[in-house]
């Protein structure tokens, strides 16, 4: 049934959602992996991410170079981000990874290398990053994510780390590196973080420190296949 998944994500009721870029569709299973339904016109779309949020669908199109909003209820196409493509700053051009949250649509973008935010219904706000291999700079982001503190985080599969940016898109910090070691990362291609596993990885901290968040990275090669960082506050 699945071809070629590079992208999925499980919401809430354990429904799961995959993006099938050979397939051209999203494909929907329930909690025990049973087929549910696909959309998606296959003649018209390249889907590379999901993204369910309240009643919609967000969907990564890197064919068209947009992100895709159907009704989570009947599947239908209801718009199409950004909705002003008259605007320079906020054209997409190779859309590969979404996130939503708090009202916010995040893009990851290959093609401009950098990261675009959208309100949800497509209006363009900022741009994180550019091209580039300074500081704040990207090459092949990936995966994003956003904690609750509004902090963005953003694999590069070329520089192999993660960058955090603020809300008002100032870097941080980074981590990771090309690998050499655990806790390095190789070909990185997916973030995610977890509030609610911390206590099982508090007993690995410095006993000073309060584990706040879990960091879970995926690496496409080498031994190390998933990374686990945490975020910490001094107690």
């Amino acid at each position: 049934m699945l071809k070629k998944p590079i992208n999925c994500f499980i919401d809430t009721n354990g429904v799961l959602y995959v993006a099938d870029v050979e397939r051209k569709q999203v494909v929907i299973f329930d909690k025990n992996l049973k087929y549910i339904a696909s959309f998606g016109d296959a003649s018209v779309i390249k889907p590379t991410d999901v993204f369910p949020y309240e009643d919609k669908i967000f969907v990564a199109d890197i064919k068209n170079h947009e992100i895709k909003v159907y009704s989570k209820e009947n599947y239908s196409l209801l718009y199409s981000v950004p909705n002003d493509r008259t605007d320079p700053e906020g054209v997409l051009y190779s859309p590969s990874n979404i996130y939503v949250r708090n009202g916010r649509l995040y893009v990851s973008d290959m093609g401009s290398a950098n990261v675009k935010e959208f309100t949800v219904k497509g209006k363009y706000i900022r741009t994180y990053g550019s091209l580039g291999a300074m500081l704040g700079q990207q090459v092949r982001p990936k995966g994003i994510a956003v904690d609750r503190d509004g902090i963005l985080y953003v694999v590069d599969a070329a520089f192999e780390n993660v960058q955090m940016f603020n809300s008002e898109g100032k870097l941080l910090m980074f981590f990771g590196g090309p690998y050499k070691g655990p806790g390095d990362m190789w070909l990185p291609a997916k973030v995610v973080i977890d509030y609610d596993n911390v206590q099982y990885f508090q007993p690995l901290v410095d006993p000073a420190f309060n584990l706040k968040y879990l960091i879970f990275v995926t690496n496409q090669f080498g031994p190390d296949k998933i990374n686990v960082y945490g975020f910490v506050e001094e107690k």
